[in-house]
């Protein structure tokens, strides 16, 4: 069983608000997410974006809640901007959260990715970083990742859907070619998404669980993601579509993940992230079957 002493549970606000998708959940008020966020059972957050920006005003409205920021999204743009430009917002950010207490910062390369724009996800304009792109990649995620260490925090990554580190071969030169000062944030949901199989998902943390700094606990509706594939959707139209959803709701089987982090002894956060419009999966009521399900399923 997972140590509660060891793991904390937090949820992201992507349910109640999308940062990427303004017009879902424009509705839903920060102080409403994050209470409703501690009235299902989670202690921590990531950052969306009502949230406030001076950290001692997020951080009263959050201790009110008993509630605390654990990671937070950071766009990296190695592969098409100077390299400086990305390093002094990281600083930046990183300052932020070290003030709000997090020990963890998720980073994902947004340099010609396509998560956010009206094209097939599943399709030829995918980003294939050159031999030079990921050169100046894997070198800049590397400054970072020492940059963090520095400070007591870990640089993680975020393999994603729509960029140049989605398949497990990309995660592989990734992992291969950073420092051991370079973490994966492991998501259950981006790796089913983009490969289709249980099977991608349980080697992913297989491989990795010892570079691991931070879980995402995303389901994937396997239906919705023959529809995305079908109708050569985009990723925000997928995720319009239902194609994610919370843990224990979709086709993914968690046992071996939950197996996976108890045996290794991972210490930190697992967090819920469940991209859906909340029109249609209301979210406080979602959270509360995620909950559920890890309760049922780990103990914690």
């Amino acid at each position: 069983m997972l140590d509660k002493n060891k793991i904390k549970l937090g949820i992201a606000p992507i349910a109640w608000t999308n940062d990427d998708l303004p017009e879902l959940g424009a509705e839903n008020t920060f102080e409403q997410c994050i209470s409703e966020m501690a009235l299902a059972g989670f202690t921590g957050s990531e950052i969306g974006n009502k949230y406030p920006k001076d950290p001692e005003v997020l951080k009263k409205a959050l201790d009110l809640r008993g509630m605390q920021i654990c990671n937070c999204w950071f766009s990296t743009f190695f592969t098409t901007r100077p390299e400086e430009e990305t390093i002094e917002a990281f600083k930046k950010q990183l300052d932020f959260l070290d003030q709000m207490g997090a020990k963890v910062i998720g980073c994902s390369e947004q340099g010609s990715s396509i998560q956010g724009k009206a094209v097939p996800i599943f399709g030829d304009q995918k980003p294939v970083f050159t031999d030079e792109e990921w050169n100046k990649f894997l070198t800049g995620m590397n400054k970072l990742g020492a940059i963090a260490k520095e400070k007591g925090m870990k640089c993680g990554f975020h393999h994603h859907m729509g960029t140049g580190v989605q398949t497990p071969a990309e995660i592989d030169r990734f992992m291969n070619g950073t420092s051991e000062d370079v973490y994966l944030l492991f998501d259950s949901g981006h790796i089913y998404f983009s490969e289709g199989t249980q099977e991608a998902v349980d080697i992913l943390i297989d491989k990795y669980i010892k570079r691991i700094a931070h879980v995402h606990l995303k389901d994937v509706r396997g239906e919705k993601r023959q529809e995305c594939l079908a109708k050569k959707m985009s990723f925000l139209d997928a995720v319009k579509n239902g194609t994610f959803t919370v843990p224990g709701d979709g086709n993914i089987s968690f046992d071996h993940i939950f197996k996976v982090l108890a045996e290794n002894d991972y210490t930190g956060w697992m967090l819920v992230e469940a991209e859906q419009d909340p029109a249609k999966a209301n979210p406080l009521e979602y959270a509360v079957k995620a909950r559920e399900f890890i309760r049922e399923k780990t103990g914690l």
